[in-house]
């Protein structure tokens, strides 16, 4: 009695292909696409007890490149301290000159207070 053979003769011997080998588009071919071209993924949770609402989470995804991010007006990166040095020191640079108006108004009140108890 012989044990029949699970691949077809041609096959026998070789690893199976893999997944998608037929002449589809390889993982490369999607991720470029989808940066060229962008895809977005948008949804909700919410959390309900008794008919109140506990918790709601609105999840928004976009994949893009930052080619087709900055076309499309998406460029939040940039000003954001957290991801961008320019930024960063922007805000730094901005910090210090309030820093500097708030001590010179403070510095000005106090010298009016001496002033005034002078004479």
């Amino acid at each position: 009695m012989t044990t029949p053979n699970r691949f077809p003769p041609e096959r026998s011997g070789r690893a199976p292909e893999p997944f998608g080998s037929g002449g589809g588009a390889n993982l490369a071919d999607i991720l470029e696409r989808v940066l060229d071209k962008g895809i977005v993924i948008a949804g909700d949770i919410r959390i309900n007890l008794l008919d109140i609402e506990l918790l709601t989470i609105k999840l928004r995804l976009i994949v893009c490149s930052v080619d087709k991010a900055k076309e499309m007006g998406i460029d939040w990166w940039e000003t954001d301290p957290a991801l961008s040095s320019n930024a960063r020191r922007d805000e730094l640079t901005r910090e210090n000159v309030e820093l500097r108006e708030r001590l010179a108004r403070l510095e000005e009140l106090e010298t009016g207070h001496v002033r005034e108890e002078a004479p």
